[in-house]
């Protein structure tokens, strides 16, 4: 990945119409993302878009990056605000699409309700019944990836009900947030004819990426700024309830606790579109083991050097990270989660890293 960030594209997202082909987007800002859809921001010129109305409509125009001949990073424009002389750009990669949309048909038009069903036929599914809907259609390709996981039970279906009209995005979200859940990230890549974008979802199973031994992130070779490590035990549990839906005695909960030498501290999250226990035991642990991890470097700020040159590393991979300063001294495997190009940063092009503690995911259900 060099340090230009060659182009900016936009295009029509029902017609396939180029936009621009070249937009002139500063500040530009860009990654992909662990099981959600990735971000992309910048700022345009107010009287750019004054004299060419049609560049950019949110909620209907694509966006992609493209460096060295490839496209790095597409979806779709959600917010345009203007700050101050320039107009502030808003994207989310394409599973932001199904945040807004719902299931108005039930079971995703027939497709369901599912036993012991594998949560990639699920998601692969969902996104079915979105783009068989006029004017639905994004385009997008989900993997044909399988896994061995199981959603539903024969005592408790997973199912969409059509009069709930659920959001189609917190159903695949709950069907990869749980304890050894498949994983997915956005993606995008230039046909063989480099005419038109194949927009893509990656499925993993059991992970996406892998335990990289040939590059590492390390205070004073490639990390330029100290991280910010947080301890409040504010978000510190070693007991969360998870609850779905329903009301009083009928509502389903399910608990994940652990002794730990530490005074018992409980966390609740509510899901409230959720009704089978198995889902909710999964969810509880997996945020369980998120919130065991007190004080921990969450985020790092590189740049392009050979110790792991931009490009080298993949969503969902395991990296060994070197953390030394004033506050706090560091050294373990930290999966990235996400990641934001700044090609326009000051002192040259770096990357916000997003990390968790590898050990905190099951793949497949055996730790990392």
């Amino acid at each position: 990945m060099t340090s230009d960030p060659g182009r900016v594209l936009t295009q029509h997202a029902l017609t396939g119409a180029w936009l621009s082909m070249a937009l002139p987007l500063g500040d530009l800002e860009y990654g992909p993302e662990l099981n959600g859809p990735g971000s992309l921001t910048g700022t345009l010129s107010p009287r750019l878009l004054s004299q060419n109305p049609n560049l950019i409509s949110p909620g209907t125009t694509l966006i992609y990056v493209e460096e060295d001949g490839q496209l790095r990073w597409g979806g779709l424009v959600w917010h345009l605000e203007m700050q101050g002389d320039k107009l502030a750009l808003e994207a989310a990669s394409w599973s932001s699409y199904l945040q807004k949309r719902r299931d108005l048909d039930g079971n995703y038009g027939g497709r369901g309700p599912y036993v012991y069903a594998d949560p990639c036929t699920v998601i692969r599914d969902i996104w079915a019944y979105a783009q068989s809907i006029p004017d639905g259609n994004l385009g997008v390709t989900v993997d044909s990836t399988t896994s061995t996981a199981k959603v539903g039970t024969p005592a408790e279906p997973l199912a969409s009900p059509f009069w709930e009209k659920p959001v189609l995005g917190e159903a695949v979200d709950n069907l990869v947030s749980g304890e050894a859940t498949p994983d997915y990230t956005c993606d995008v890549a230039w046909n063989t004819g480099k005419t038109a974008p194949v927009r893509r979802v990656r499925l993993g199973w059991p992970r996406l990426g892998a335990r990289r031994t040939d590059i590492s992130f390390s205070s004073g070779v490639n990390i330029i700024e100290d991280p910010p490590v947080t301890m409040a035990a504010d978000d510190y549990a070693q007991v969360v309830i998870a609850t779905g839906e329903g009301d009083g005695s009928a509502k389903p909960s399910e608990i994940s606790a652990v002794r730990n030498g530490r005074l018992r501290l409980e966390h609740l999250i509510d899901i409230p579109d959720v009704k089978g226990r198995d889902i909710l035991a999964s969810r509880a642990a997996a945020e369980r083991i998120r919130r065991q991890n007190l004080g921990s470097v969450d985020q790092i700020t590189i740049r392009n050097t050979s110790a792991a040159p931009f490009g080298s590393w993949q969503i969902g991979d395991d990296v060994y990270t070197r953390v030394n300063n004033a506050w706090t001294s560091y050294v373990g495997w930290r999966r990235i989660t996400g990641w934001r190009i700044q090609p326009h940063a000051n002192g040259g092009p770096r990357a916000v890293v997003d990390l968790q503690p590898a050990d905190a995911f099951q793949h497949g259900g055996v730790t990392s």
